[in-house]
């Protein structure tokens, strides 16, 4: 019987997970090549009657695929081969999912600290359309976002403050950063130190060179932009959990095209716009209010006295269709 251990998952691929030991060494902690006990693969449901002893009634497959994700703490026992066996999955603090084909969840990683949020400043240009959809998913699943906005070097002060001045107003921390002048670098460092977090954003924005900054020697591969249309191509295809040198960790994620969110209720959706959150307390006109085209809107009226971004509430209005 080898020693246990607590690790965190580094990457999953076809049954096999890259499982490095929870230690104050950070990213010189041994890693473990595991596979899942075989009860973790199924759902299990019990007998509930006192008198006869507890067994197994039914085992059946999960309908996810999500059994062990990137970022999720367990309990394995290891070998001397550097292999190891997963026993259990300790619960999750958080679940960054998107939805897939036929409305099935995918998750993305857990247990997040942070979401950075990377958006360019030019080459491609911000769409804050876009931007919205990233912070509501952040907001949603209780992560704490960080804004990046990278190739500051390529505009004046100016055209960022259009940009990203709203988002800061908002209470968002914007870190303007440059891989290419290597401006920023310093300060997005100190951010992920001791923190799980996660680089996501439109493809072509410069993730994976902001990771290779952050961490010389990570060689991740970069793409180029399609100068003609501005169009990210995807550069990064697998999902997978960095050790950080100075501790932490940090996942670079597939580039997304379009961040597909969750369905929520239209409430839950309202509540991840957090300047809505104070017109939201007191009761619209109608208790069933969907805050459109309804006499009475708080949110409409808050609109219409300039307390909310008009923009932002036609962004809350199309992500409620």
């Amino acid at each position: 019987m080898g020693a246990e251990h607590e690790g965190v998952v580094l990457r999953a691929t076809s049954g096999q997970y890259i499982v490095q030991v929870v230690s104050p060494l950070g990213g010189s902690a041994p890693q473990y090549r595991c596979m899942l006990r075989g009860n973790l693969k199924k759902n299990f449901t019990y007998n509930t009657s006192l008198s006869v002893a507890r067994r197994v009634t039914r085992a059946k497959r999960p309908h996810t695929k999500d059994t062990v994700a990137i970022g999720d703490r367990v309990r394995f026992v290891a070998s001397d081969n550097e292999s190891g066996i997963i026993e259990e999955v300790l619960p999750r603090t958080t679940r960054f999912a998107r939805t897939v084909d036929r409305g099935m969840e995918q998750t993305l990683i857990t247990n997040l600290d942070i979401l950075v949020i990377v958006f360019a400043c030019a080459e491609p240009n911000p769409d804050p359309w876009r931007l919205d959809r990233w912070i509501v998913a952040a907001e949603y699943y209780d992560i704490e976002p960080l804004i990046i906005a990278n190739k500051c070097d390529l505009v004046d002060n100016a055209t960022f403050e259009e940009a990203y001045r709203p988002f800061m107003e908002l209470g968002y921390r914007v870190i303007r950063a440059s891989a290419q002048a290597e401006i920023g670098i310093d300060e997005l460092r100190d951010s992920l130190k001791g923190h799980i977090s996660a680089f996501s954003g439109p493809s072509g924005v410069g993730k994976s060179s902001l990771l290779n900054r952050v961490q010389p020697g990570l060689k991740l591969d970069t793409g180029d932009i399609g100068y003609t249309t501005f169009k990210g191509r995807h550069t990064t295809t697998v999902r997978e959990l960095i050790p950080l040198e100075s501790g932490g960790w940090v996942a670079d994620t597939p580039g997304l095209r379009q961040l597909e969110l969750l369905k929520m209720e239209r409430e839950e959706l309202a509540d991840c716009f957090v300047e809505f959150r104070p017109y939201l307390e007191a009761f619209c006109k109608f208790r069933d209010c969907k805050h459109e085209n309804e006499p009475g809107c708080n949110l409409k009226i808050a609109v219409e006295e300039g307390h909310i971004s008009p923009r932002r509430y036609q962004s809350f209005l199309q992500m409620a269709h």
